[in-house]
């Protein structure tokens, strides 16, 4: 995939924006259910065990694939995903199959400071550029380290996980892409 330096990247968690993992399925209009393998799961499973086998149940809109295309930003995964998220994430919502990713250099680590893991890699990821951040687990705390050494424009936009990216969400990230522009 080619890059965009004059566009922002929109960086996407997979957990809470698009799956809204916390939610009881009949309330969540659009959403189609998912059963899949993810590595970073599996590998906390059981092997053999009936949710090895059955896959992690996973909500996906497949209204949201259309939308995050048409935002004025250079897409980019920041999930444990990682790459499976352009084999597994992508096709169902119709990403493309080849966005970038944070290959993240250790999951789920402790921040000395008590960042949320992914603040200092995905910083570093962005390289200075401005960026839209979509995640469930961003916190004040994260906001304001992300201010005060980040010298690029940056939006964190934090999903309830119950709930996944909602109307008022993309209205936010087209609002901010503009004001940048």
């Amino acid at each position: 995939m080619t890059t965009a330096p004059d566009r922002p990247l929109l960086l996407l968690d997979v957990d809470g924006p698009l799956n809204p993992y916390a939610a009881r399925l009949p309330h969540l209009r659009g959403y189609r259910t998912h059963r899949l393998h993810p590595s970073a799961w599996l590998s906390r499973q059981t092997p053999g065990s009936r949710p090895h086998r059955r896959g992690l149940r996973v909500y996906l809109n497949p209204a949201h694939g259309p939308r995050l295309r048409s935002l004025p930003y250079e897409l980019a995964w920041a999930t444990t995903w990682m790459d499976e998220a352009n084999e597994m994430i992508g096709p169902a919502i119709g990403l493309p199959a080849d966005l970038p990713f944070i290959a993240w250099p250790e999951l789920f680590a402790t921040d000395p400071d008590g960042l949320y893991w992914k603040t200092r890699p995905l910083l570093k990821w962005a390289a200075g550029r401005p960026f839209a951040w979509v995640d469930d687990m961003i916190t004040d705390l994260d906001e304001t380290y992300v201010r005060d050494h980040h010298e690029a424009r940056a939006l964190m936009v934090r999903i309830h996980p119950r709930r996944g990216l909602r109307e008022t969400d993309f209205q936010r990230l087209t609002h901010w892409a503009a004001d940048g522009a």
